[in-house]
């Protein structure tokens, strides 16, 4: 499970560069890998989180901000949106991930990537989030529908 981490560090770093600056989603990839190395399992892992959660970015953003009670995406730092971004495409997408493994990994790295307030704050939105998502799964159950799109 250590390369997942070293590949969610990895995403975390690029999703952070796409959200900075104006560059293109393979590029911000392997301008990465031009000047970084890791296992392959953590290379495909961090591309797979990579790629998904930006290519799903105002979907996550509407169900973050329906989430987050007196913060609106503009307020907030761009380390802890790009983890909740992350951590929300882990929930949607990711089903082979326990979600309390998703929130662990995301409140571990805000607190060693983002501010001292960065963990509670996480876990905060991510919190209210899961709880909305289960809330809506329970109901969508009884009609037979998945929440789960397919990727």
């Amino acid at each position: 499970m250590h390369q997942r981490r070293k590949a969610r560090e990895v995403a975390l770093q690029v999703l952070y560069a796409l959200d900075v600056q104006e560059i293109a989603l393979q590029e911000a990839i392997d301008l990465f890998w031009t000047n970084f190395d890791a296992p392959e399992e953590a290379r495909k892992f961090s591309s797979f989180l990579i790629e998904g959660t930006w290519s799903h970015r105002e979907q996550i953003n509407d169900l973050i901000g329906g989430s987050s009670e007196n913060w609106t995406m503009a307020r907030m730092s761009r380390v802890d949106k790009s983890l909740l971004r992350m951590a929300v495409y882990e929930l949607l997408f990711c089903q082979d991930i326990p979600p309390k493994v998703t929130l662990n990994e995301a409140i571990d790295l805000g607190k060693v990537y983002g501010s001292e307030n960065s963990g509670a704050f996480i876990n905060g939105i991510l919190d209210a989030l899961y709880g909305k998502l289960r809330k809506k799964d329970e109901d969508q159950d009884i009609n037979g529908i998945s929440r789960h799109p397919e990727p």
